[in-house]
């Protein structure tokens, strides 16, 4: 009986993060509101932007997400999916992805060269080839944040410090707590910390640059961006986003425990929460 009970422990937690969508429930924060995917669907049309955030290795992240790109092109939506996960001088490769001019085993290992875990993102990227729905590269190259993380901002020069599109990367006191707040509270302070936010002010800003660039090229189009968590909350892209566009933009996250939950203040970083498991939750489980 034990050995029985310990293998479906084991069974469950193994699929919990691949088990199908069912019925999602999603937390409105405007009005702490518990809606259903079509309410979500009807509330975000006419939106330029969706910002969708997860964990990179959660499956059921991911499921989500292309959840939210089916829902939309389904209801006749000109959609697009911009990516944290490939580079835009790589975006070559993504049109051609889409335009079915490359096979899947051709592909991959343009994928890994940018990112890692196809796996988790293959799905969506096979609905947007068999759909035709544009791929877009947001990302830098590694080198720039990578020397903003240890030499900080100011260590930029010429091309490098271009990314930023004339917008000056200034991290203050609030917003090194809101990464200490992503991060779990695990961050410590002083100079390798700054430069470590600043970093990830210079990761979003030339995200956001890039997205506002394709937006002003396709105005009939709505963007769901697909990124880290510490990168699609509100203070993230969508805060540097205003800075190049008003573009009407909303931010749907998942729900993370002890840092955005349905038992916590929220309006600050979400207008959305995709509940996660349990008597409201849009995993479907055993």
């Amino acid at each position: 009986m034990r050995l029985l009970i310990h293998t479906l422990i084991v069974l469950w937690l193994t699929l919990l993060p691949t088990l199908t969508l069912g019925h999602p429930h999603i937390l409105r924060v405007a009005d702490d509101t518990v809606i259903g995917f079509e309410d979500l669907l009807n509330d975000v049309e006419g939106k330029r932007v969706l910002f969708f955030g997860e964990y990179h290795n959660h499956l059921g992240h991911h499921n989500a997400q292309l959840e939210l790109i089916r829902g939309l092109h389904d209801k006749g939506i000109k959609v697009a999916v911009g990516l944290e996960m490939f580079r835009r001088s790589n975006q070559y490769a993504l049109d051609r992805w889409v335009d079915g001019q490359v096979t899947e085993e051709e592909f991959i290992p343009i994928f890994r060269a940018n990112w890692k875990m196809w796996q988790g993102y293959s799905e969506i990227f096979r609905y947007a080839r068999d759909e035709k729905i544009r791929m877009i590269g947001l990302n830098i190259p590694r080198e720039i944040t990578g020397q903003v993380a240890r030499s900080g901002v100011e260590s930029l020069k010429g091309k490098n410090l271009e990314v930023l599109g004339g917008v000056s990367c200034e991290v203050n006191e609030q917003y090194q707590e809101y990464i200490r707040k992503a991060m779990g509270n695990h961050a410590e302070n002083g100079t390798s910390f700054k430069n470590f936010c600043e970093a990830q002010m210079v990761w979003d800003i030339s995200m956001a640059r890039n997205l506002s660039d394709f937006l002003a090229k396709n105005p009939d189009t709505t963007v769901v961006v697909l990124a880290g968590a510490v990168h699609a909350w509100k203070h993230g892209i969508p805060t540097q986003l205003r800075q190049f566009t008003n573009a009407p933009a909303q931010v749907i996250l998942p729900e993370m425990f002890g840092r955005v939950d349905r038992t916590t203040e929220n309006a600050a970083a979400t207008d959305y929460v995709w509940l996660h498991f349990g008597p409201s939750g849009w995993q479907v489980t055993p």
